[in-house]
C-alpha cells in the first residue's frame, strides 16, 4: 500500500495576469526532482468574476522545454499560439500543449464568459520533457471532455482518465513519457482502491473536500506526496471530494529552469532566452481590443 511521504499546505494566492487567481501547489524549484516528470501545478479558483467588457487573462508569453496541461472545471477560456492553434475550453475540457523547442501563446477568459461573468476554476500542470524531446516540434492536443474516458468506481465514485492507463483503458492524451493524470470524484464516505505503477512518482492534489489516506487527512488545496515503491493506492473521502492523481516515470535528468523555460543546463536556458529575443519562437500578434 502506498504511504504518505509528506503533506504540503496550500500556499497563498497570487495573480497570474489579471484573470487567474492561483495557488502554486508545487513548482520545479521545490519538488521538481521528487515529482518528476511533473514540474509545476497551479490551481486557479474557484473565483467569481463579475461581468466585464474586456477579457481577463494572460497576454503573449513564451515556453520552451516542457508541456502545459490546462484542465478546466468551471468557466471558459480561449487560447492562441504561434503554431497556429486556437480554441475555447469549457468545463471538462483539457488542453495539452507541447511547447518543446519554443512557442508563444496567450490565455484569456472567453468573450462569452467575460460578458456574463461566473465562476472560474482550473488547473495548469507543467510536464517536463525528456532531454531528447525538448527541442522537438511544438504540438497541441485539444481534448474535449466528452472524449475523456470515465471509469465508474465501486461506491459511487468516478475516475476521468486524462492520461495513462487504468482498468484496461487508455487515457485521452498522448504523452511523451509514461505518466498518469486522473481526476477522481468521490461522494462523502466513498472509497477508491487504485493501482499506479510501482517506481513512478506519485502525488494527490485535493481540489475539493477532504480525504483520508494512510492514516492521514488532507483537505482542499493540499498536496499529498506518496511513496513510489508500492503500487496500490487506497483513499477515502470524509466529505465529497475531487482529487487530481499524478503519477509518472521519473526522468532522472538535470533540471535547469528560468521562468517559462525548463531545460537541462544553464547554457540551454541562456540559448532559450537568445532564441526568444531573436523571434525564433514564431510570431503571435496581440488581438486588437476595440
Amino acid at each position: 500500500m502506498k504511504r504518505v511521504v509528506s503533506i504540503h499546505a496550500p500556499p497563498p494566492m497570487h495573480w497570474v495576469g489579471n484573470g487567474f487567481p492561483v495557488r502554486s501547489v508545487f513548482s520545479y524549484q521545490q519538488l521538481g526532482r521528487e515529482l518528476s516528470p511533473f514540474l509545476l501545478l497551479d490551481h486557479a479558483g474557484p473565483y467569481d468574476f463579475a461581468p466585464a467588457g474586456q477579457p481577463r487573462g494572460v497576454g503573449v508569453h513564451p515556453h520552451r522545454g516542457f508541456e502545459t496541461v490546462s484542465i478546466v472545471y468551471q468557466g471558459e477560456l480561449e487560447h492562441r499560439d504561434s503554431a497556429g492553434n486556437s480554441g475555447a475550453l469549457g468545463a471538462g475540457d483539457v488542453q495539452w500543449m507541447t511547447a518543446a523547442s519554443g512557442i508563444l501563446h496567450e490565455e484569456f477568459h472567453s468573450r462569452d464568459f467575460t460578458g456574463r461573468g461566473g465562476t472560474l476554476e482550473m488547473v495548469q500542470l507543467w510536464v517536463n520533457l525528456p532531454a531528447a524531446k525538448k527541442m522537438m516540434r511544438p504540438g497541441y492536443q485539444d481534448i474535449r471532455g466528452r472524449d475523456i474516458p470515465v471509469v465508474e468506481l465501486p461506491g459511487g465514485g468516478r475516475l476521468r482518465l486524462i492520461a495513462g492507463a487504468f482498468d484496461g483503458r487508455e487515457g485521452a492524451a498522448r504523452t511523451q513519457s509514461p505518466l498518469e493524470v486522473w481526476d477522481i470524484a468521490l461522494p462523502a464516505n466513498g472509497e477508491a482502491r487504485l493501482s499506479l505503477p510501482a517506481g513512478h512518482s506519485a502525488a494527490l492534489v485535493v481540489l475539493r473536500g477532504r480525504i483520508e489516506i494512510d492514516g492521514h487527512s488532507a483537505g482542499r488545496g493540499e498536496l499529498v506526496r506518496l511513496s513510489s515503491e508500492e503500487d496500490v493506492l487506497q483513499l477515502r473521502a470524509s466529505e465529497e471530494a475531487l482529487v487530481l492523481v499524478l503519477g509518472g516515470e521519473p526522468l532522472n535528468e538535470p533540471i535547469a529552469g528560468y521562468g517559462p523555460f525548463v531545460m537541462n543546463s544553464e547554457a540551454e536556458i541562456r540559448q532559450a532566452m537568445v532564441d526568444f529575443q531573436a523571434g525564433r519562437f514564431g510570431r503571435l500578434e496581440p488581438v486588437a481590443v476595440a
